[in-house]
């Protein structure tokens, strides 16, 4: 029964991940909003779950797992309500922010519970995987789920749909799970957590509107200076405190460091480019909502198939092999992309996708154990935490940024398809920086002080890759 709670809650959460990208077209229309309103309907989801999923970890460590995951589950079963409900923008915005809210305070109360009720370190890690294998089947569902529920009923479904979700979930959870806490668990960063909400919440307003007002605009100024100071002071925060949410002496170890910044371009890229699937297959090929859903399929089929082996690969091969490949495979995938256009067959199109799925599905578990092995087994949770933090930090940056390039684009001159194709050659040029960059540093790291290319394994199983979603 924990097993089934537990995934069902993390498949609820992956699932709104990939479900609402099937609507957004739908969304477009009955809501009458620019491409920018879309990015917020995205942005508002992505930037709380990434701002705010180190202290829902802690405030479950802290406050009882069991009750943090209860809560979770019923913020974020009561937003789904407010979504479809949302007579107007704001309030779906609003709806999906509070969403952010109970996801980060759901996801990581569920691989707690999970985690706790497994102490023996090879049964947790067997866990673990099954945990994130069966609650990943909602990234592969969300986009035909969100195509069948938007053709049938309009956008409001797919949320709907999380309420007899989260109604089940409230009533097994309260009658099976076990309250479990870690009573040493740090304090809350409260100065911390607000300065990072406000810093990223600042430079995605930035990147998001700057392509509708401009970019000398005195707001959109004033937003990216604000955005620079109140991330000055995170930083300047964090490095005071005795218990910070983002302890900065960890990226003083070179491993550290590079596999999170290769997970923000992962991030950037894997979130950015898919935010704009349905739309290419809706308002330039023409496809209804049902098909476009149908046709994204190949990416995250692709991630929930070759995700399992990501972590075996490294552990052969080494971290520095495996993700570089992975990049570079994406890259290429997503440049491949930037070529296609509205008389492009279907038949030229779906490997394109299943291509850059493969890509980022080889990254993301090896960075991750590669941050974890950085800093050592007593920090791994920490270090686990910081990896999807990063990634959910690219995804905000990657909607605000690849939806700036394709309306600087429109406000040249250029179409929606000329745009699109900007964005994934934009996207793409990057995953391949990425693997240059990863190729030449992801190396050794200085904590541990042995090659990780000799000994990958220990990282690379304890974090299976995708649990909070692309």
């Amino acid at each position: 029964m924990l097993l089934t709670v537990t995934c069902l809650g993390q498949f609820m959460v992956l699932l709104d991940n990939t479900i609402v990208g099937a609507a957004l077209p739908d969304m477009q229309q009955r809501l009458h909003t620019e491409l920018t309103g879309l990015q917020w309907i995205v942005d508002a989801y992505v930037l709380l779950v990434a701002m705010l999923l180190l202290s829902g970890g802690i405030f479950a460590d802290r406050f009882g797992r069991k009750r943090v995951y209860l809560t979770g589950v019923a913020v974020f079963t009561a937003a789904s309500v407010v979504c479809a409900l949302a007579p107007s923008l704001g309030w779906l915005v609003a709806g999906r922010a509070l969403q952010g809210i109970g996801a980060a305070a759901l996801s990581p109360a569920s691989l707690a519970l999970f985690a706790a009720a497994h102490p023996v370190p090879q049964e947790r890690v067997k866990a673990i995987g099954l945990w994130a294998g069966l609650s990943g089947i909602g990234l592969a569902a969300g986009p035909v789920a969100g195509g069948v529920l938007t053709e049938a009923f309009g956008w409001p479904a797919v949320f709907l749909v999380n309420l007899p979700i989260g109604a089940v979930l409230l009533v097994l959870g309260g009658r099976c799970l076990a309250e479990a806490r870690n009573p040493s668990a740090p304090a809350i960063d409260v100065p911390g957590t607000v300065l990072s909400v406000l810093g990223v919440g600042a430079l995605t307003y930035g990147l998001i509107e700057g392509g509708a007002r401009g970019w000398t605009s005195p707001v959109i100024l004033g937003g990216l200076a604000a955005a620079a100071a109140l991330l000055t002071a995170f930083v300047a925060v964090e490095a005071r405190r005795a218990t910070p949410m983002l302890p900065l002496r960890l990226f003083r170890q070179r491993l550290f460091t590079v596999s999170n910044t290769a997970m923000v371009v992962v991030g950037f890229a894997l979130m950015g480019s898919t935010f704009f699937f349905s739309q290419f297959f809706v308002y330039v090929q023409g496809s209804s909502v049902l098909r476009a859903g149908l046709q994204t399929l190949p990416t995250t089929l692709a991630m929930v198939v070759v995700s399992p082996y990501a972590g075996r690969l490294a552990a052969r091969y080494g971290f520095r092999v495996v993700v570089t490949a992975g990049l570079a495979v994406a890259g290429l995938g997503l440049l491949a992309l930037g070529t296609v256009h509205a008389d492009t067959g279907y038949g030229n199109v779906w490997w394109r996708l299943a291509v850059v799925g493969t890509g980022f599905a080889l990254t993301m578990s090896p960075l991750t154990g590669a941050a974890i092995q950085a800093v050592g087994p007593q920090e791994g949770g920490l270090a686990s935490g910081v990896s999807s933090t990063t990634r959910q930090i690219g995804a905000v940056l990657g909607v605000a940024a690849l939806g700036a390039v394709v309306r600087t684009r429109q406000s040249g001159g250029a179409s929606f398809e000329a745009g699109l194709d900007s964005a994934f050659l934009t996207a793409g040029a990057l995953t391949l920086a990425a693997a240059v960059f990863t190729g030449l540093w992801l190396t050794r790291s200085e904590a541990v002080g042995t090659s990780v290319e000799r000994e990958p394994a220990q990282g690379v199983r304890q974090q299976p890759s995708g649990v909070e979603g692309a």
